[in-house]
């Protein structure tokens, strides 16, 4: 990697949280630092898209601010409502003050019965948080086209108060898994990085990070027999967030080897869709042969 301070100091943020880092997410996070822009995170799901702005925010010592994308998602919750049940309450107090409506008006919207969703929440915030948006292909196409006019110029405009301009810009994650296509005009926005699963090596090193005790042995075994599943024809492949459960819930048993017995009664940590469980069941004989499970285990 290009020898540079700051780099060298994202890469230690990072791995002072425990995330298993490489050159290709230092440098994008340090470029979307730099250059204040939004950085979308593809990948397939369980890679560790969501943990880059979790794992950020706690090395920046600041907020996470998140939003959870989903089909039918809308401004009003994204940016703010208003607490009709309170405002009635309060003008029902009110009807005795002899106040005008303007007065009574003014009064109710108010930043006090303003309910902040995420993006006014992260634009009015103290300091410039961590904004993770999501799974944002999960989303409409409109919804899509309003975050980009949000992100062009970070101010939200409540047609009741007036416009809220951004008091600190935030550092903007977007996360993908690619459910549907995204727009061209979102890609030009923002900085990319594509995640893929890891590596022999760097998902061993993520396991014995994030499983204090594992005997080094079950790692092994653990990473092995995952990264072949992954090369099967599965509805959903385990993730790393799939490998961590099973590792601990290995641990927790006080396994210290994997054999077929102990696989066919754990597949449903790992796997989570009937055909893909049947299919592994079936496989698991020469699933075993291919990683070295039964007599091989112990030269990796």
């Amino acid at each position: 990697m290009i020898q540079n301070k700051e780099l060298t100091r994202i890469q230690e943020l990072l791995e002072e949280q425990g995330y298993v880092t490489e050159p290709s997410i230092v440098m994008s996070i340090f470029l979307g630092m730099t250059l204040q822009k939004p950085l979308l995170v593809e990948g397939p799901a369980g890679v560790g898209k969501t943990e880059i702005a979790k794992v950020m925010a706690k090395a920046l010592n600041t907020d996470l601010i998140r939003l959870q994308c989903y089909e039918g998602l809308d401004a009003t919750h994204a940016l703010y409502e208003w607490n009709y049940q309170q405002q009635l309450l309060h003008l029902k107090m009110e009807e005795q003050t002899g106040k005008s409506l303007e007065e009574k008006e003014k009064t109710i919207f108010s930043d006090k019965f303003l309910l902040k969703r995420p993006l006014l929440q992260a634009i009015t915030h103290h300091q410039s948080p961590v904004l993770l948006i999501d799974e944002i292909d999960r989303s409409d196409e409109e919804f899509e086209s309003f975050f980009l006019e949000v992100l062009s110029d970070w101010q939200i405009s409540i047609p009741e108060i007036g416009t809220i301009n951004a008091t600190h810009i935030p550092q903007v994650i977007v996360t993908s898994n690619r459910v549907r296509e995204l727009s061209e005009a979102l890609r030009r926005r923002c900085l990319y990085l594509w995640i893929d699963y890891p590596s022999f090596e760097k998902e061993l090193q993520i396991v014995q990070g994030k499983t204090p005790g594992i005997d080094k042995r079950l790692g092994q075994q653990i990473c092995a027999f995952i990264a072949e599943l992954r090369q099967m024809k599965l509805e959903k492949a385990p993730g790393v967030a799939e490998t961590l459960d099973w590792a601990q819930a290995l641990v927790a048993l006080h396994i210290d080897h994997l054999d077929k017995e102990i696989v066919a009664s754990t597949l449903g940590i790992i796997l989570k869709d009937w055909q893909d469980v049947r299919q592994t069941q079936l496989s698991l004989t020469e699933l075993f042969e291919k990683v070295g499970a039964i007599s091989k285990f112990d030269k990796l």
